[in-house]
């Protein structure tokens, strides 16, 4: 219901009494109350997440509309609101702190509000004249939060996966199997338990952290498979009240072509409305590249360490300066950054984890925190990813002296003389090396345990360091 009172203020009216509301704004008194109920943390929704429940809205009016739910007016009016926003429209009217209502009915009711008076705008009626648009009647219809948050926070998982976190990884694969290439011929030393260990190639350090890489996005992409099944159609509990008979199959139909995904109807809707595990299971496997691209990170780190007192066996690309008293220092920013957004996307999956099992009955009422760090960790991971691509990776060079001087520096070059002298004399070689600064080839020759053409065979780095 709406009140007219001057052109700067309308009132609108819910179960609770009438309020008044800027008629500036397209959002209702429902907002209205979120807005001073959750004054949490300033943070408002994801846009992506937005996209999402809008791209939901434009499918079920379009649906409603060929059944007959609502008048074919009022559906072109909504999706026509839909499309508007999509394109970039009317964002700031997305204002409830993500910190909100359980199960995210501040938001649902937001964006209904927001549809609902921009169709009524399209239909050349003011804000707030329900009666032609109703956000609960017309836009809602068929729908409850219930089931359109669990929907949306997979559509927006899936959108996020597919322009942001897909890409960046096929970026930062390539940009490595570049330099695995570039690097194949360089030696160094290994390292294991951070001491000496047997010779490798700079390049195959490479190669395997684009294996890595790859295998987490194989991991992805099969977690996100349960993305595409959809409780939407379910409404209050699953059981499909006040929903058209053919409105469940048509809308995931519809949906899926609007985001070019082939979306199914879940084959039992309370099971898909109640169970948060398809979140739980794609924030695991982020976790997961998570954790290893902090083992990257850290060992870019190291290999860059110096210049004159670390390792210094390859050079990241110097993007800023690094020190505000100290001249000349760059440090290993995008490295650095990659582990703090790895280590906020671990903590995102331990609260995801905790709001899943959180659920109650019919509902999950955790669902605006699972919304907003699911979709969250995807698209920062992708930002850290290309981003790490793109200023760092790309840029990377080799310190084949250093390399090399390492590799033969190193005291785990012993290890190749196990199978000829034994490991227990091989071992007393070493420490006669350490103690003695001879080199180990000096050693074995002074002891007559080789002969000086075996030694070139058994200590030569480049057999050393190829896998077999």
């Amino acid at each position: 219901m709406n009140k007219q009172t001057d052109s700067q203020f309308r009132v609108e009216r819910d179960s609770m009494g009438d309020r008044q509301i800027s008629s500036n704004v397209y959002y209702g008194i429902q907002t209205l109350r979120a807005i001073e109920n959750f004054p949490i943390s300033g943070i408002k929704p994801l846009s992506t997440y937005v996209d999402a429940c809008i791209l939901i809205k434009k499918a079920t009016a379009i649906v409603n509309g060929e059944l007959g739910c609502i008048s074919q007016d009022i559906s072109k009016a909504i999706a026509q609101a839909a499309d508007e926003i999509l394109a970039g429209k009317f964002r700031d009217q997305f204002v409830v702190d993500i910190y909100q209502a359980g199960a995210g009915t501040s938001h649902h009711m937001n964006v209904n509000e927001v549809l609902a008076n921009r169709a009524l705008e399209i239909l050349g009626e003011e804000k707030g004249n329900y009666k032609r648009v109703n956000p609960n009647d017309h836009v809602n219809y068929g729908q409850s939060t219930n089931d359109v948050i669990p929907t949306a926070i997979r559509i927006g998982g899936l959108l996020a996966l597919t322009k942001t976190l897909h890409p960046a990884l096929e970026k930062a694969i390539a940009a490595l199997a570049d330099k695995a290439v570039e690097f194949q011929n360089i030696v160094k030393s290994g390292r294991t338990h951070m001491q000496d260990a047997v010779p490798v190639r700079l390049g195959e350090n490479f190669r395997a952290w684009a294996q890595i890489l790859t295998e987490h996005q194989n991991r992805i992409y099969t977690a996100s498979g349960d993305l595409m099944v959809l409780g939407l159609g379910g409404s209050a509990v699953g059981t499909g009240l006040n929903t058209h008979p053919q409105y469940r199959a048509r809308v995931v139909e519809v949906l899926s072509e609007l985001i070019e995904c082939p979306l199914e109807p879940a084959s039992h809707l309370m099971a898909a409305m109640q169970s948060m595990a398809p979140f739980v299971n794609v924030s695991g496997a982020l976790r997961n590249l998570a954790q290893d691209l902090v083992k990257i990170s850290h060992d870019l780190r190291l290999m860059d360490s110096g210049p004159k007192t670390g390792f210094k066996e390859i050079q990241l690309p110097p993007v800023q300066p690094g020190s505000s008293i100290m001249p000349g220092k760059y440090n290993p920013v995008m490295a650095e950054m990659t582990s703090m957004v790895c280590f906020q996307v671990m903590g995102y999956d331990n609260a995801i984890a905790l709001s899943a099992q959180a659920g109650q009955l019919e509902l999950n009422v955790m669902m605006p925190l699972i919304a907003y760090d699911l979709i969250h960790s995807i698209e920062i991971l992708g930002n850290t990813i290309a981003a790490l691509a793109q200023n760092c990776i790309i840029g990377i060079t080799a310190n084949r002296e250093r390399c090399l001087a390492y590799a033969e520096g190193s005291l785990a070059l012993v290890t190749a003389l196990n199978l000829h002298i034994g490991y227990l004399k091989a071992a007393e070689v070493a420490k006669e090396s350490l103690e003695t600064g001879k080199s180990l080839r000096q050693i074995v020759l002074e002891r007559g345990l080789m002969t000086q053409a075996e030694l070139a065979t058994v200590l030569n780095l480049e057999q050393m360091s190829s896998i077999l």
